[in-house]
């Protein structure tokens, strides 16, 4: 009689909706937020605790920086890094075919010709080895003279110094282990506009 009736005993749970601007999370219960804030607060006892603890933190420190470096993120990059002139040589060096991708296996290739007892084979990987190192000069000079002419165009009022010693030792970099990673793809189009 004055009760509920059984159709309005089940409860229709409405769906959680995230506010614009909130914190993305819960607030926390006061028995977690103390618990969080003893665990803050606790200071390590003896001198290999505190060791420990400042190691850790160092550690997930240089993790984020290295983790933001190779993601090219402006703000860890460093000095030699930061700009628009530089991010643009760092993607016009990673979309072009180097021929320093392929000194590595003509270097082995040299090597195992080297070793392999014949003096023909050898003067074969001499042959090998010599060219190998002259198509990369020549490489690199072409590279050198197209890249200063985009950079004349694209950012004429920024100085050119520093910028060809920049992309040569980028380019002579293996792809796997440039730093920041390369984010455009070989013979992929650059953006008219770096700012």
């Amino acid at each position: 009689m004055f009760g509920r009736s059984k159709s309005q005993a089940t409860t229709s749970t409405a769906p959680v909706v995230d506010k614009p601007g909130g914190k993305g999370r819960p607030t926390p219960s006061r028995k977690e937020a103390e618990a969080a804030a003893k665990a803050r607060a606790k200071v390590p006892r003896t001198r290999r605790e505190q060791m420990l603890a400042q190691r850790s933190a160092r550690t997930e420190s240089s993790q984020s920086v290295r983790a933001a470096m190779k993601s090219g993120d402006e703000r860890y990059l460093m000095a030699r890094d930061k700009g628009p002139a530089r991010r643009f040589i760092r993607d016009y060096v990673d979309a072009r075919f180097s021929f320093v991708e392929l000194m590595v296996p003509l270097l082995v290739l040299t090597m195992l010709l080297g070793y392999a007892g014949s003096r023909y084979l050898a003067n074969i990987g001499n042959a090998i080895l010599i060219g190998t190192v002259l198509l990369v000069t020549f490489d690199i000079i072409l590279m050198r003279f197209k890249l200063r002419r985009e950079l004349a165009q694209r950012f004429p009022d920024e100085p050119l110094k520093g910028t060809t010693y920049y992309a040569v030792m980028r380019s002579l970099q293996m792809k796997f282990m440039r730093m920041p990673k390369a984010k455009v793809k070989i013979g992929q189009t650059l953006p008219e506009h770096y700012r």
